[in-house]
């Protein structure tokens, strides 16, 4: 038994492409996005999920990560959305991945670094509104993607921006964006049929069928959470990551005595206290302190006490509710008639699903259930 694991529900993944699918309008293409190592579910095995599902691209941020991709397998094409260094072009266009430009000296550095006999492919990415990567300039936009035509070295691939409010239910700020998106590409697509436009992150599917175009990326939503942040059963979507550990000490506690660091719990009766071998150090973070529950046989019992670096401890009540070390304790997925989502913690923590899976950390061994992708 491990002191704390994640399982990773493949065959939810694929589900959640599917399901996706279904959703997207006309022809559009789904890239899943597994960056930052499948959201906290494994690059790998999201990307092998997710194509058994249906998906046609892959996209991640980062050079490597289309190396590891490649290196495990996964074929077709796959788009690295994120800023590279001159040293990370060589590595990216070695992979075969497409890259994202939005300066001309950038463009000029993918020419110069493609391959004899295999023209580099580029996306010509437009800010609309994120203020973050991209220009604002639709005629800059508009001559990288000419140099991209014209160049033997590039092939113009995608036309490409990002929504900033998509998860933001009847905001009037992502219909603006898409409109200037529209506004710049779509002469371009008129022009060159073959360009494939994009801009709908997983919200922006779920929630506008004219932001589809030609591509849709989907991160969160492959992965079974709600990217609006409140019930994945809304939308259709089976959360794919379940957090287990196991009790690992039963101890009575008096009224009066007290629990962990800084003495944040002080029993106010006798009662019994489980402890669970998981912390921040495994990503458990400290501010849950007294702000979740876990399950065990399917009931639910309150966490108290200060989440330390390896422990957390579990009120099990007067009579101990017949809890014994060794039983399995779920923090994050389903037991019985009872679960807790990502969703959940995320509104403890003040913040987003995002990152609840993403900070599980290298110290929680992730396991592989389902066979969508075996």
């Amino acid at each position: 038994m491990e002191r704390a694991q994640a399982t990773i529900d493949i065959d939810a993944i694929a589900a959640n492409v599917r399901r996706l699918r279904a959703t997207v309008a006309g022809k559009a293409a789904l890239a899943a996005v597994v960056k930052a190592d499948g959201y906290g579910h494994g690059a790998v095995r999201s990307a092998r999920a997710a194509q058994a599902g249906g998906a046609d691209w892959i996209a991640v941020v980062a050079a490597k990560e289309a190396v590891d991709l490649r290196d495990a397998g996964i074929t077709g094409p796959i788009l690295i959305m994120g800023a590279l260094t001159p040293d990370e072009i060589s590595v990216a266009l070695g992979a075969g991945a497409d890259v994202v430009a939005w300066t001309p000296e950038f463009l000029e550095a993918v020419a110069a670094t493609a391959p004899t006999g295999r023209p580099a492919r580029v996306h010509v990415k437009l800010d609309t509104g994120m203020g973050r990567l991209g220009t604002r300039d639709p005629r800059v936009a508009d001559a990288l993607v000419r140099r991209a035509i014209e160049a033997p070295e590039l092939q113009a691939v995608g036309l490409m921006t990002h929504f900033a409010t998509a998860d933001e239910r009847g905001d009037a700020f992502m219909p603006e964006q898409l409109e200037r998106f529209l506004a710049w590409c779509e002469p371009l697509k008129a022009a060159h049929p073959d360009l494939v436009r994009h801009a709908a992150n997983s919200a922006a599917t779920l929630r506008e069928p004219a932001a589809h175009l030609d591509l849709v990326r989907c991160g969160i939503a492959i992965y079974g959470m709600d990217p609006f942040g409140e019930d994945p059963d809304a939308a259709g979507l089976r959360p794919a990551l379940g957090l287990t550990s196991y009790v690992a000490a039963v101890k009575a506690c008096a009224a009066g005595q007290s629990v962990g660091y800084g003495r944040r719990f002080v029993a106010d009766q006798d009662t019994v206290i489980a402890t669970v071998p998981i912390g921040y150090g495994d990503g458990w973070r400290r501010g849950l302190t007294g702000a979740a529950d876990v399950l065990i046989a399917g009931r639910r019992f309150p966490q108290v006490g200060t989440v330390s670096m390896d422990n957390v401890t579990v009120d099990l009540g007067p009579d101990g509710a017949g809890v014994t070390v060794g039983d399995e304790v779920t923090l994050l997925g389903r037991d019985g008639d009872e679960r807790i989502l990502a969703e959940d913690l995320a509104a403890a923590l003040g913040t987003i699903n995002y990152e609840v899976t993403c900070g599980l950390l290298p110290r929680v061994p992730r396991v592989t259930s389902g066979g969508a992708a075996a």
